[in-house]
């Protein structure tokens, strides 16, 4: 089983070389002064997940920690996984591949690419040794159907395989440790919480609505927020909380107003909204998941969603890309 879902003994950190990595856990939660939650009586927090490691921020570390710990439960095999041109998944693979010693493959969707100069998240993969295959459109549409992996497996060996995103039971569960945090450090808080999170394949939603929903009611209302068109996450988060929990958990939703025409594209209001944010409170915003999030949680709160007396706490999922 490539996923490693079936395993049930977590390595050691001194086995698996992930405690040399040091990870800034919990990831630390900030409070912003912003006008246009203040003036509705609601509280915005900041849950800097972009600050838990350099070059493994936020969802990606918490996705990629219990794969890694099984694919070292393996045995030694490199890490095969999948994404588009500006994936921060096959960034975020490529990295940990270089700081643990493991060869890793990053098949990409687009033909095309492989005869064009690499991107800057393409080129970093590159530079942490990353095998780069690309796969045309069609191909790369069934990529998880046998015909493909097989294919895939008789060109580079048996491999540990990662789906897109990282989004699979064992994700889910390491992004459970996410809500846990929250509940947490909310304990004392007084009015209703609500939780925004961008998502591209759906595993942080799953694992963090699941992590939210194990204290006591009233549960946390999570909002989920698609940088893809299609209206197909739903769907898929649910059966990765199937897989990883035993059923659909948390009280989550998804609002599908913001992708900004979908993945990697934006709109003139989502770009003067980031640099808008910078000058305001100091962060630049990724424009790929989290600009669209914080562009959609303003919104509602001016339209007044969120009851005063309220807190919304923004996960900020990864840094902008700067390379």
């Amino acid at each position: 089983m490539d996923a490693g879902i079936g395993h049930t003994r977590a390595p050691a950190d001194d086995e698996t070389g992930l405690g040399s990595l040091h990870p800034r856990l919990p990831s630390p939660l900030q409070e912003v002064k912003d006008a246009r939650f203040a003036r509705h009586g609601v509280r915005l927090l900041l849950k800097r997940d972009d600050l838990i490691h350099p070059e493994l921020p936020g969802n990606k570390w918490r996705k990629l920690e219990l794969n890694l710990r099984a694919a070292a439960d393996t045995g030694p095999r490199p890490l095969l996984t999948f994404g588009g041109a500006y994936s921060n998944h096959l960034r975020a693979t490529a990295a940990a591949g270089r700081l643990l010693g493991l060869p890793t493959i990053g098949v990409v969707r687009g033909n095309e690419l492989a005869s064009q100069p690499l991107n800057p998240v393409l080129r970093q993969c590159a530079a942490d040794g990353m095998r780069l295959h690309f796969l045309t459109r069609s191909a790369y549409r069934h990529k998880a159907e046998p015909e493909v992996l097989d294919a895939l497996r008789a060109r580079f060996g048996a491999c540990y395989v990662i789906p897109e995103g990282g989004s699979n039971a064992l994700a889910a569960q390491g992004c459970a440790t996410l809500g846990r945090e929250l509940r947490a450090a909310l304990a004392s808080a007084d009015g209703p919480l609500i939780v925004g999170v961008a998502c591209g394949t759906g595993g942080t939603l799953a694992g963090l609505a699941a992590g939210l929903a194990e204290g006591p009611e009233p549960r946390p209302r999570v909002i989920g927020f698609p940088v893809l068109k299609g209206g197909f996450l739903g769907a898929e988060v649910a059966a990765l909380q199937a897989a990883a929990f035993g059923a659909r958990t948390g009280d989550w939703e998804l609002n599908e107003r913001f992708h900004g025409g979908g993945y990697a594209r934006t709109t003139p209001e989502i770009d003067a909204f980031a640099q808008d944010f910078t000058r305001r409170h100091g962060l630049v915003l990724d424009r790929i998941y989290v600009a669209k999030m914080l562009y959609g949680l303003t919104i509602l709160a001016e339209e007044g969603t969120f009851a005063p007396g309220a807190t919304v706490i923004a996960v900020i999922t990864g840094p902008a890309l700067t390379a």
